[in-house]
């Protein structure tokens, strides 16, 4: 109730009022900064439906497999709409979606042994492979892992869902 009386106060004196609408858009503004990382989620299930609305009940539009990066745009009640590495705006049940992160290639890519383009080569990927993101991007890299066990650094740049 102090807060409100003091912010009550605050309003009536026009120094006050400015310094007040300032305080609050640095707060406001500061927090969208923060929230700027684009939330990624992976699919789950071995095939998770894609739709145009948050329901069971809307069209479907179609399917993505295990492991496939969604960014996360809003979530609903058991319902995310996400996009895709393609821009499409779709929605998805939550529990159709998993935390753990992958990242997909956009082109084909050299997977090195350090985050830099001078490290020896781990291998060679092509574009849409699916490779697991082990560590978030750092200086433009990002570490991964193959299925076959292999790791690396890929350039951030070629990967989407980091």
């Amino acid at each position: 109730m102090a807060m409100l009386r003091n912010f009550v106060t605050s309003v009536r004196n026009p120094v006050n009022a400015a310094r007040t609408l300032v305080i609050a858009a640095v707060l406001v503004f500061g927090q969208a900064a923060a929230a700027g990382a684009a939330d990624f989620r992976s699919a789950a299930e071995a095939a998770v439906v894609l739709y145009d609305a948050p329901s069971a009940k809307a069209r479907k539009l179609y399917i993505v497999s295990r492991g496939y990066p969604l960014e996360v745009v809003v979530q609903v009640e058991g319902w995310v709409k996400v996009r895709d590495a393609a821009g499409t705006l779709s929605w998805a049940e939550t529990k159709a979606l998993d935390n753990k992160r992958n990242v997909l290639l956009r082109t084909a890519a050299t997977v090195r042994q350090k985050p830099a383009d001078d490290a020896p080569v781990v291998f060679e990927a092509q574009r849409d492979l699916l490779l697991e993101r082990l560590e978030a991007a750092s200086a433009g890299w990002v570490h991964v892992k193959h299925r076959d066990g292999s790791a690396g650094y890929v350039r951030a740049a070629d990967v989407w869902g980091e």
